[in-house]
């Protein structure tokens, strides 16, 4: 769960996605968009995101947020993936496009909904489940909430109050319309190409249920890159330029289990595209 500033190259869809996103845009962390005034066109102004959980750590590096709204209407989340074990290397993110002005209706929205730096959604009694974050920037500013285990919790829970219990289905509503950005079959999306690619890396490490890892040489810059956190096996590397082609064509060919040999060491990438508002590994260190 509970998913990046380089703009990236991205391809619009056709105008037929314009009527599936009128009925969720057209009603009334982190971000790279100013905190008051003209949003950039790049800008993000709605994002949706998981932290925490129970996940490895190097999963809660490289974790995209499930939902990102740009003011210039794209719209960019992680598509369908296999069932295949091991998966492929690469996250699948796709980019669908609503105008610019329901991409700002619906950052207005959100705050209606709740999306109020400070709104209280309480504390279920669930544990090691990761919290929905959701952040709206609108010419006011960014707002951003954190709802946990909004997906898991019961609506009964009696660690809530009603009052809790009621934000908590505001903003479900919410999200549930904000998925139909994305779900409408009529809608074909296409494929995400970012200008940045950043790379969690761990030392390489055989266990029992490793299906048939392949080895492959790495391609990129050097690594192990920097550290991502104190106290944590885990670095990071950034790739663009000349290097990201030639990357980019061996993950697509890679496993998520593949084995990448580099310097007489053998190391476990976890591939993280950076989205426009993103810029570098500071980004994934801010990755909770």
């Amino acid at each position: 769960m509970w998913t990046a500033t380089a703009a990236a190259t991205l391809f619009l869809i056709s105008a037929c996605a314009q009527p599936a996103a009128e009925s969720v845009a057209g009603a009334a962390g982190t971000s790279s968009a100013p905190p008051q005034g003209k949003i950039s066109a790049d800008g993000l102004v709605l994002r949706v995101a998981y932290s925490g959980g129970f996940v490895t750590p190097d999963m809660r590096a490289g974790r995209l947020p499930k939902v990102s709204v740009y003011a210039d209407g794209r719209v960019i989340t992680e598509g369908p993936t296999t069932m295949e074990f091991p998966g492929p290397a690469l996250p699948n993110l796709q980019v669908v496009s609503i105008s610019p002005e329901q991409a700002v209706a619906l950052a207005n929205k959100a705050t209606a909904a709740g999306v109020t730096t400070g709104t209280d959604f309480g504390t279920p009694g669930v544990a090691d489940a990761p919290a929905t974050e959701v952040t709206a920037v609108t010419a006011s500013g960014a707002q951003t909430v954190a709802a946990e285990a909004l997906g898991e919790a019961r609506a009964d829970d009696p660690a809530l109050t009603d009052a809790q219990k009621q934000a908590r289905a505001k903003l479900r509503t919410f999200l549930d319309e904000v998925d139909k950005l994305t779900a409408d079959p009529a809608i074909k999306p296409v494929g995400y190409k970012p200008e940045i690619l950043a790379a969690v890396a761990g030392p390489y490490v055989v266990t029992d249920d490793t299906v048939r890892p392949q080895t492959t040489e790495w391609p990129g810059p050097v690594l192990p890159g920097e550290p991502l956190a104190e106290g944590l096996d885990l670095t990071c590397v950034t790739v663009t330029g000349e290097q990201l082609a030639p990357v980019l064509a061996a993950a697509e060919k890679a496993k998520s289990n593949t084995s990448w040999t580099y310097g007489g060491n053998a190391w476990s990438l976890r591939f993280r595209p950076l989205l426009p508002d993103e810029t570098g590994c500071a980004d994934l260190k801010a990755t909770r």
